[in-house]
């Protein structure tokens, strides 16, 4: 592949990864080479190594002699996920708290979240939302100041950004601003406490996805949310204790 075709492969991957991150293309759709091709303008192969870059992040799947499409939303998916990002998050907390790492940063996040959706002003755009969201969670991360940690966390940063486009009937902006402001006072109070409440936040967040699973295509974004306490109305999906197995072959479509 030259150059140029290297850059269009690049610049056609960039475009179909922010309408993965927003939403735009829902899970089980078919990605046609043929079609994508005549929309950027570009040759077939050049819309293959864009595709194959997504399914290298884990944003597409690619099925043999059928092509890529986005992959379906499973309860085991969301608990892989969210099992990975603990594993990292808590480790790199723990860190960052032991080293006594400056966390100026994560609170810089945190106003930025808060800064999205701002009373009287123009509703957020989701894809803001979990931009900011992701710009926390990150920041924790990197206040290990272990460049490994980070380069792992990364790997999963597209596809939580992915999953949570499907979240909007179980969050609202103002909704994670307060939990992350709360999780932010908490990262103070010693390990212990930080730690516990990282992982309910973590646990809020997968619950959260949980639910949304079991929601239909077309439920309102406000379907769960309670416009007066801006929190779920449902309990948590699972008792506290091992999650359960069941519905793990559920999907999202």
């Amino acid at each position: 592949m030259g150059e140029v075709s290297r850059a269009a492969a690049e610049e056609v991957a960039e475009v179909l990864r922010a309408r993965l991150l927003d939403g735009a293309l829902p899970p089980g759709a078919h990605l046609s080479e043929e079609q994508l091709a005549a929309e950027f303008g570009v040759g077939r192969y050049t819309v293959r190594a864009a595709l194959r870059a997504l399914v290298t992040a884990d944003l597409l799947s690619h099925v043999r002699h059928r092509g890529a499409f986005v992959p379906d939303l499973t309860i085991d998916r969301v608990d892989e996920l969210f099992g990975y990002r603990a594993v990292i998050e808590l480790g790199a907390l723990r860190l960052a708290l032991a080293g006594g790492r400056d966390l100026a940063p994560v609170e810089s996040a945190v106003a930025a979240l808060e800064a999205v959706d701002r009373p009287g002003g123009p509703p957020a755009a989701w894809h803001d939302v979990t931009a900011a969201h992701r710009a926390v969670h990150h920041a924790l991360v990197a206040a290990a100041g272990n460049p490994r940690l980070l380069t792992a966390y990364s790997a999963c940063e597209d596809e939580l950004q992915f999953l949570l486009a499907f979240a909007r009937p179980e969050f609202t902006p103002g909704r994670l601003a307060r939990l992350h402001r709360e999780l932010l006072a908490n990262l103070d109070r010693g390990v212990e406490k930080a730690q516990r409440a990282l992982a309910d936040d973590l646990e809020v967040g997968r619950q959260g996805l949980v639910r949304a699973l079991a929601l239909p295509p077309d439920a309102p974004t406000d379907a769960r949310t309670d416009p007066q306490t801006d929190s779920p109305t449902d309990p948590p999906t699972d008792p506290p204790g091992p999650k359960s197995p069941a519905g793990q072959g559920r999907t999202l479509r």
